[in-house]
């Protein structure tokens, strides 16, 4: 029995097996691929076109780096990675055009950072390569990308990391910002930049840092253009006139319904120096001159509500037309729902059926697009909710729209360019020249209907004064409508509405103005 006893003890024991790092081949970080799709960039555009891409087949990206540069039929816009990876195939060439929702490339990632990125959405898809699956290894977190939807906003760290007042209105990729603040520079400080359209480039930030010795390429280009050419110059279009060129194509696709008429401005002529003369405080700019105190205040018992303060290019000294019109234009947009509408094209896929039909959405409030020339382009930055404003919110709105749309680089932003723009679009041509009609052009995702408005004129009306006449204010106005969905005597009757409340703006008083 004693012999047992020591026996028994080593045979207990368990065995120690060493193992010279031959770990399984499948415990290495597994590669997957990720199908990067093109995403919905604006109501009505269903197609892109592929301008350049920033990388090459088998070439390494990392995460906000440039991917390519795509053309739709409002703007230009730069998509950046989501991963840090390789690039294997390009589904789309440059010059093809893709449809929204399908794939642009596949890129290799580690399957890691693929299991902490965001899941799946309508722009990318998840293609894994058959292979056993392995026990995930525990790996930082991953700095969302900005096209997740469900990422929450970075907090701020300090001066630096915050974006400054005007580094929002500088063209510069995701990652010389990146790499400017990294650095401590204020990007803002770079504008224009020697990229294409004064964009900010990592050249650009270097230069600084190194002193800024030497002129930039943009400096250089301009020195050569102003030297006089004796033969014929080759211009490039750039993004926004060439979006224009691929919206006047598409234009062709909407039978258009045409309509000119007059409109008389002679009462809104009369009252504008009423309006004029009390233009609320908080709207005109400021005066050097202290304002002096008043001998009872509103506030003594509670205080008074206190206005929201406009942006200082929003602030002015004089009501024009164009606000009284556009809160005219709301009035007879509420009486007629299908002036509040916007198109939805039906699926192709759907067929013959109830699902390929194309639909309205009718919208509660009249959302209405400006039609806005700017050093860059043509634009139509969008009024929502104008129902809902006064005529002097609405000047205010139109100062400040415009005066983004003047600065180089457009300070234009999704707020004033959003998706979904407006079901009508206002052409102030008269302010430009001195015709009487236009032509207006619609557009596919522009609405159902745009108008041109003239210069206005004083002429003599033969018609009034019981025969003898009268020297009215006169302004011409030209509709067009999408013949698709609206009706000519549609038109006619909402223009005859609209009329009602120009012509007799004393109507508008009772409604809150």
């Amino acid at each position: 029995m004693l012999l047992l006893r020591p026996t028994r003890r080593v045979l207990s024991r368990q065995p120690h097996v060493a193992f010279f790092h031959a770990s399984p081949a499948w415990w290495a970080a597994r590669k997957v691929l990720q199908r990067f799709k093109l995403a919905d960039i604006g109501e009505g555009i269903t197609e892109c076109e592929v301008i350049k891409w920033n990388v090459a087949p088998h070439s390494p990206i990392a995460a906000f780096e440039p991917l390519c540069e795509v053309q739709s039929d409002k703007a230009s816009v730069e998509i950046t990675s989501p991963y840090d990876g390789t690039v294997t195939e390009l589904l789309v060439q440059e010059g093809e055009v893709a449809q929204v929702g399908a794939g642009l490339c596949i890129i290799e990632v580690d399957e890691e950072a693929a299991a902490d990125a965001p899941e799946p959405h309508h722009e990318q898809e998840r293609a894994p390569v058959p292979a056993p699956t392995p026990t995930p290894t525990p790996v930082p977190a991953r700095r969302p990308h900005p096209l997740d939807p469900s990422a929450a906003p970075a907090p701020k760290a300090g001066a630096l990391s915050a974006p400054s007042r005007t580094e929002t209105g500088v063209l510069a990729l995701p990652a010389v910002r990146h790499f400017a603040r990294q650095s401590g520079v204020d990007i803002a400080l770079l504008a224009p930049g020697s990229g294409k359209n004064g964009r900010v480039e990592r050249a650009d930030v270097e230069r600084y840092l190194a002193g800024g010795k030497g002129a930039s390429v943009a400096e250089q280009e301009q020195r050569r253009a102003d030297v006089p050419s004796k033969e014929d110059v080759v211009v490039e279009l750039g993004r926004t006139r060439y979006g224009m060129w691929k919206a006047m194509e598409k234009s062709l696709e909407i039978p258009h319904f045409g309509y000119t008429t007059h409109l008389d401005l002679t009462a809104l002529h009369n009252m504008l120096p009423l309006l004029n003369a009390h233009i609320p405080a908080h709207y005109l700019p400021p005066s050097p001159t202290p304002a002096s105190p008043a001998a009872v205040s509103p506030s003594a018992l509670y205080p008074a509500p206190a206005p929201p303060a406009p942006p200082a290019s929003g602030t002015y000294t004089k009501l024009t037309f164009l606000p009284l019109l556009l809160k005219a234009l709301a009035k007879a947009m509420h009486a007629w729902p299908l002036f509040r509408a916007s198109i939805t094209p039906g699926s192709a896929s759907a067929g013959a059926g109830a699902g390929g039909k194309p639909t309205l959405s009718v919208r509660p409030h009249a959302d209405i697009s400006i039609a806005l020339s700017t050093p860059t382009g043509l634009y139509t930055p969008t009024l929502r909710r104008v129902d809902a404003h006064s005529a002097y919110s609405l000047a205010s709105a139109l100062r400040h729209v415009a005066h983004l749309g003047r600065q180089v680089p457009c300070a234009l932003t999704p707020a004033e360019l959003p998706r979904r723009g407006g079901t009508l679009t206002v052409s102030n041509v008269g302010a430009i020249g001195d015709g009487a009609s236009a032509m207006p052009v619609l557009v596919p995702g522009g609405g159902v209907a745009i108008v041109a408005l003239g210069r206005a004129r004083w002429e003599w009306d033969v018609q009034r004064g019981d025969g003898r006449g009268e020297r009215r204010l006169r302004m011409g106005v030209s509709w067009a409508a999408d013949h698709r969905v609206v009706e000519g005597a549609e038109l006619a009757a909402f223009v005859e509405e609209w009329r009602g409340w120009v012509e007799r703006p004393e109507r508008m008083v009772a409604e809150g103005v």
